[in-house]
Order: structure tokens, then C-alpha cells, then sequence
């Protein structure tokens, strides 16, 4: 009991002034620019809170060693594009991602930026667990340690919901107009990670995980093959580089479909008349569904209309046969410039072709 009142009264404290504040504004360009990049959403059969990607930093030395940097980045799914993002120091980002669902999760994620001034709070306030005294202090504490700090019971019942209703707050001063249903989702969210915390893992309608998805506490720890930490919340460094982002409204989530009319077209032109080019895309396992479906080439022309550089990749995560034994899955990179003169001349006619196109 004395451990839950203490909670209760730093959970209570910090919401109530002792951390950062949160926006104050109600940001309606923010809201009209995803509208005019957005297309009708879609579905697809995973709640996508956490990646399924074991190997995802895998590639991030290669990222580096080409110099793939700044510019613009575009990716689909949950936060595992942070930790591309502050590898890569794009200006602007952009999230396109089918699901309306993944629109709202970056709304959460956004709003808890906004609460956050340190990478302890904002990992505390996702769970739902106790910020501790003094958070500053924290900056330059390891992952493990802020690991050691959140792996804990759930507070008492009644800071969760403070803490909902502050965030629910923040979602509102974003400025992106929700529904009933909306914001229903998101509290649905906030909770899964709350309920499960940094055992959260990647779940599909009516399975239960795999037994090689990792958890979200294994992607926190999860580190480059030379053994290298690269989460964006890893360093205190890192975590502020995106929330830079988040804070200045350039990170901005997208409902479309990579192979659909509008929102690649859309990004292509807003990126054309800033004059920025696309260093790096995070196509997850998307290319293996769009061959699938008959519509990788459409997703293709999408792809090669972008702005880009000579050093603009694909980043992609292969499963199946293609994924063992490195935790279910591989991850690669694709030169587009190379990607595209493959398509040119009828290189990657199937998904095997693709992938063995990759490095």
C-alpha cells in the first residue's frame, strides 16, 4: 500500500506540473496536412503496437556507412521507425501506414512526447509507471537501468486514470479531429501497453504471439550486430532528436496505402516543393503482401517517383524461409536506384527475385 500511495503522489505530482508541460495549442495545420496526405484507410490483421522485427537494428550500420542522412523519411508501423529516425536525421518524417489505427498510436505516441521532457518519463508515462524523483538526473542513465525503473507493477487505479485523462488532453491539443470510437482506441492502447508493459508483444487477430516475436523490453535492449544499442531510447540524445520532430509537427502520420493513388503521390509532391529528397523507407514486410495481391509494381511507381538520392534505400524485413534463424526475421536494405532499374528490366518479377536483390 505505501508503495502504491507513493505512486500515486509522484504519477500525480509530475501530471500535475512537475514534468514538462504539454502543448497548449490546438494545432490545426497539423491536422489539415494529414488530411490532404491521407487516403481511405484499410485493414490488416495485427494490432502492430510493437514491431515482430528481432533484427531490425541489424541494418543500421550499413545505414551509416553509405550515408544515408537527413532528408526525408517515410515508414510504416509503430515506433521502430524512431530508432531508423534518429539513425538517419531526417528533416521531416512521414508515417503511411493502411490502418487509420496506426494513425491513432502515433497520435498517442505523440501526445506522451509532448508530456515528456526525458526519455524516463516518457517510457513511464507509455506504461503507466511511477516518473522518478527527479527525472532529469536520468539522462544519462543506461537502458537497462530506466529498463529497471518501469519493469514494475502498474500504479494504483486511480493515477491511470489521471494519467489517461492528461493524455487524452494532449491527443485533443494535437488537433486532429477523432470520433467517439477514436479516442476509444487509443485509450484501448495506452492500456495495452499499461496492462502489459515492457512484455508487450506484437499480436495478430485471433493468434497468440509467436514464440519468436521479442518483447517490447527485447527491442529496448536490442542492439546492432557489432553490439551497439541503437533504440531511439537508448540515449537521452536519441530521444530528443525525435522528439525535436514531434515537437515542431515533422513527424507527421499518414493513413494510405503504399500502393494506393493519393498519399505516396502527395508526400512525392509536399517533398518536390520543399525541395527534399527521401533518404530512407521503411517498407517492413509490406513488398511480400503487395506481390501477394498482384500490386507491387503500383507500390514500385509510387516508389520511384519519390525525390530521391543515390544513396536513397529501402529497408525491409523478409520472414518465412528468407527469416530464419535470426529470431523470425532478416532485415535488409535495396537501393532504390537499383530497385527500380531491376523493375526496368523485369529483374524482380517475384518476391524471391526482390529479396535476393537485397543486402
Amino acid at each position: 500500500m505505501r508503495f502504491l500511495l507513493h505512486a500515486l503522489a509522484i504519477v500525480l505530482l509530475l501530471l500535475s506540473g512537475g514534468s514538462a508541460p504539454a502543448r497548449t495549442q490546438s494545432n490545426g495545420a497539423f491536422a489539415a496536412q494529414i488530411d490532404a496526405l491521407s487516403e481511405r484507410g484499410g485493414y490488416f490483421d495485427t494490432d502492430n503496437l510493437i514491431s515482430n522485427e528481432r533484427s531490425y537494428l541489424d541494418v543500421v550500420p550499413e545505414l551509416k556507412r553509405r550515408g544515408v542522412h537527413g532528408g526525408a523519411y517515410i515508414g510504416v508501423g509503430p515506433d521502430q521507425n524512431f530508432s531508423y529516425i534518429a539513425a538517419v536525421r531526417p528533416e521531416i518524417a512521414f508515417i503511411v501506414d493502411i490502418r487509420r489505427d496506426n494513425l491513432l498510436l502515433h497520435l498517442l505516441f505523440k501526445a506522451l512526447f509532448s508530456m515528456a521532457a526525458t526519455r524516463v518519463e516518457y517510457l513511464a508515462l507509455l506504461m503507466g509507471r511511477p516518473i522518478p524523483a527527479s527525472p532529469e538526473t536520468w539522462k544519462a542513465a543506461t537502458i537497462e537501468k530506466i529498463l529497471e525503473q518501469v519493469d514494475a507493477p502498474a500504479v494504483e487505479a486511480r493515477a491511470i486514470a489521471t494519467l489517461r485523462s492528461k493524455t487524452d488532453e494532449a491527443v485533443a491539443r494535437i488537433g486532429v479531429p477523432l470520433s467517439r470510437e477514436d479516442r476509444a482506441t487509443i485509450d484501448r492502447f495506452h492500456r495495452r501497453f499499461i496492462d502489459a508493459g515492457v512484455s508487450l508483444q506484437f499480436q495478430s487477430a485471433g493468434r497468440p504471439p509467436q514464440t519468436h516475436y521479442p518483447a517490447y523490453r527485447d527491442l529496448l535492449l536490442a542492439t546492432t550486430p557489432a553490439g551497439q544499442k541503437g533504440n531511439y531510447l537508448a540515449t537521452e540524445e536519441a530521444f530528443q532528436f525525435v522528439k525535436s520532430l514531434e515537437d515542431r509537427d515533422l513527424l507527421i502520420p499518414v493513413v494510405g496505402d503504399l500502393s494506393g493513388a493519393r498519399a505516396l503521390g502527395a508526400i512525392g509532391e509536399l517533398l518536390a516543393r520543399k525541395k527534399l529528397r527521401v533518404s530512407a523507407f521503411y517498407a517492413s514486410n509490406v513488398e511480400f503482401y503487395l506481390y501477394s495481391d498482384g500490386r507491387f509494381q503500383s507500390f514500385a511507381v509510387n516508389l520511384t517517383r519519390l525525390p530521391r538520392t543515390e544513396n536513397s534505400v529501402v529497408i525491409r524485413s523478409v520472414f518465412g524461409r528468407f527469416g530464419w534463424p535470426r529470431g523470425g526475421s532478416v532485415s535488409q536494405l535495396h537501393d532504390i536506384a537499383d530497385l527500380a532499374d531491376g523493375l526496368s528490366k523485369g529483374r524482380f518479377r517475384y518476391y524471391d527475385e526482390l529479396i535476393n536483390g537485397g543486402k
